[in-house]
């Protein structure tokens, strides 16, 4: 039995101090809100005539790390000189302060190679709600804005982009999305509420 747990133990400290490779296996649950996100994303590329994009566990791990390092680490504030796309000190991750002029851009698309083993960069829209994030709020937000609508739609500089996966997160406050153009073979979603 001690063995069992040392060993349990062991995997787990693994997990944590390396990122996995291409070929690992990252399971993610979805909450029913996320699992909801995802499906609205979907609905709303269709409604445009635009395919879906797979559901990507790697790129969901990375949401859900950084909505709940959001909420734990960050201060909402519109003047903030660090917007939500950057990162605390506070985790196993490279820490960055992401700028309006997009000087540390490369911070934010190499964390999904950097947390979870995606080798493709990651580009990310996030939402913020004092009242907590939610699904529909977070795209009805997003579709709004005319930064993070070209992302969902592939419209603008995002055109000729194929999406191979997305991720989503929510916690608290915090909704995040993660889109990526390499599918990760992983594509069951899991709702482990």
């Amino acid at each position: 039995m001690y063995l069992s747990l040392f060993n349990g133990l062991l995997i787990a400290l693994n997990f944590l101090f390396t990122s996995p490779s291409t070929t690992e296996k990252v399971d993610v649950c979805l909450s029913t809100e996320e699992a909801k996100l995802y499906e609205l994303i979907n609905d709303y590329r269709k409604q445009k005539r635009l395919t879906a994009i797979p559901y990507s566990a790697k790129l969901s791990l990375v949401a859900q790390m950084h909505a709940k390092d959001l909420a734990d680490n960050y201060d909402f504030d519109p003047n903030n000189k660090c917007n939500p796309h950057s990162w605390s000190k506070k985790g196993k991750w490279s820490s960055c302060c992401y700028t309006n002029d997009h000087k540390e851009a490369q911070c934010m698309w190499d964390k999904p190679k950097e947390i979870a083993g995606y080798q493709s960069p990651g580009y990310e829209i996030a939402y913020y709600s004092s009242a907590g994030a939610s699904a529909s709020e977070g795209l009805d937000g997003w579709k709004r804005s005319p930064s993070h609508n070209p992302l969902l739609i592939n419209t603008d500089m995002w055109k000729k982009v194929k999406w191979q996966g997305v991720g989503v997160g929510i916690y608290k406050e915090y909704a995040v999305v993660w889109f990526g153009q390499l599918n990760d073979d992983q594509n069951n979603v899991v709702i482990c509420e």
